[in-house]
C-alpha cells in the first residue's frame, strides 16, 4: 500500500518585524494588552508578493528533499490571499520552479488551507495518480488588513512555507485526517471588501472591513480542533500520550492551550511560535513544522498531531508518522531581496491608502 510522506520542508518569513510597540503608535493599545490576550509579541510584514515568498519556501523544500521542479507531478497551493484571482497561485509557482506540465491547483479554506491541501495531495499519491507533490501554505495578509481595527490588526502576519510529499511503501507519512466545517457559523469570520460581491457594485474594493466575533470563534475553534483531534486518535488506536509533538494552528495562545488541554496533551509536547509571527493563516502550521524540525523537536519516527481551524468555519486534524530523515539533503540559495521599508512604514502606507478604491 502506498503512503505519502514528507521528505522536504522549507519556510520563507519576510524580514520586516512589526512589534506590539509599533502597533501602539497608531492604535490605543499596549504590548501588555496584546500579549495577555493573544500571546503575540510581533509579526512579519512582507515587502514582496505572496508568489515571491512561495518561490523561496518551495525552492528550499525541494532542495531539502533532493528534488528539482521537473520532478514534481503536482503543486497544491493553500491560501486565501491570492496575488491574482485568475490565474491561480499554483500555476505561477509551477513556472518559477521549472515544474513544466505538472498539475497545479489552489485550495482556499482560510487558515486550514495548508492541511486541506496536504490531504488532497496525499490522497492523490495514495491512489497512484501522482508520486511527488509540493504543498504550500502561504498568506500575504497585511494589504488586506483593516489596520485601524484593534480586534484583528494585532493578530495577523505574513509568511509562507512548503513541504514535499512523496510516495513510499514504508509505514510512515500521513496516517489519518479529519476534515470538517461549521458552515452555519461562517458569518462570524468574514472579510468584507474582497471578492466578486464588491466588483462594479459601487462598493469599496481593496478597503476591507473585518467581521470577527472573537468569543464565538474561540468556542468553535476549540470545539472543532478538539473533536477532530479526538477523532483521528480514536480511529488510529493511539492515545494522547502516544503523540510526540502537536503542531497546531497558531492563532492565539489561549486557543492552543485550550485545545491541548482538551486533547490531553501537555504544553511541553506542543510547538508554539505564535509569539514571534502571530496568525499567518495557512502558513502557521507549515512554518511551525519547519521550525520544530530546526529545533530538534521532531525525531525519526515521531508521531505528530496537527489540528487547525479557519474561516468558513473549517476545522481539521492530521495525524502523521515522521520518516527517518530530519535534516535537509541540500539547501537552496534563493533569497528574498532586502526590504527598503520598515514594517511600520509599510503598515502606515496601507492605512493612508484606506478607502481609495471605490469601484
Amino acid at each position: 500500500m502506498l503512503n505519502a510522506t514528507i521528505t522536504g520542508w522549507g519556510k520563507c518569513l519576510p524580514p520586516a518585524v512589526l512589534s506590539n510597540a509599533d502597533i501602539a503608535t497608531f492604535l490605543e493599545t499596549t504590548d501588555e494588552w496584546i500579549t495577555s490576550r493573544t500571546g503575540i509579541k510581533e509579526r512579519r510584514i512582507s515587502h514582496v508578493s505572496l508568489g515571491d515568498m512561495a518561490h523561496v519556501a518551495a525552492s528550499r523544500a525541494l532542495a531539502c528533499a533532493g528534488l528539482q521542479g521537473k520532478d514534481l507531478d503536482l503543486i497544491v497551493f493553500g491560501t486565501t490571499t491570492h496575488d491574482d484571482q485568475c490565474p491561480n497561485m499554483a500555476s505561477g509557482l509551477q513556472a518559477r520552479l521549472g515544474a513544466d506540465g505538472c498539475g497545479a491547483m489552489d485550495v482556499n479554506t482560510a487558515c486550514t488551507s495548508f492541511l486541506y491541501g496536504l490531504s488532497t495531495a496525499a490522497a492523490m499519491i495514495k491512489s497512484g495518480v501522482v508520486r511527488n507533490a509540493l504543498v504550500v501554505g502561504g498568506e500575504l495578509i497585511s494589504p488586506y488588513m483593516d489596520w485601524d481595527d484593534r480586534n484583528v490588526s494585532v493578530l495577523f502576519g505574513d509568511g509562507c512555507a512548503a513541504v514535499v510529499l512523496q510516495a513510499t511503501d514504508k509505514d510512515e507519512g500521513l496516517l489519518l485526517e479529519k476534515l470538517g466545517c461549521y458552515g452555519e457559523s461562517r458569518e462570524i469570520l468574514r472579510i468584507h471588501g474582497i471578492g466578486g460581491a464588491y466588483v462594479h457594485q459601487g462598493r469599496m474594493l481593496g478597503s476591507t472591513e473585518w467581521q470577527f466575533e472573537g468569543q464565538e470563534i474561540f468556542k468553535k475553534a476549540v470545539n472543532g480542533m478538539g473533536l477532530a483531534s479526538e477523532d483521528v486518535l480514536t480511529r488510529s488506536g493511539f492515545a494522547a500520550s502516544d503523540v510526540d509533538l502537536a503542531v497546531p494552528h497558531q492563532a492565539n495562545l489561549r486557543i492552543i492551550e485550550a485545545v491541548a488541554k482538551r486533547a490531553g496533551i501537555s504544553m511541553d509536547r506542543v510547538y508554539v511560535s505564535v509569539s514571534r509571527y502571530g496568525n499567518m493563516s495557512a502558513a502557521t502550521v507549515p512554518v511551525a513544522l519547519c521550525e520544530a524540525l530546526e529545533d530538534g523537536r521532531v525525531q525519526p519516527g515521531s508521531l505528530l498531531l496537527m489540528p487547525a481551524f479557519g474561516g468558513g468555519l473549517t476545522f481539521c486534524a492530521h495525524l502523521l508518522r515522521w520518516g527517518q530523515r530530519t535534516t535537509p539533503i541540500s539547501c537552496s540559495d534563493i533569497e528574498l531581496p532586502p526590504s527598503e521599508r520598515s514594517a511600520l512604514e509599510m503598515v502606515q502606507r496601507y492605512r493612508a491608502s484606506k478607502g481609495r478604491g471605490l469601484t
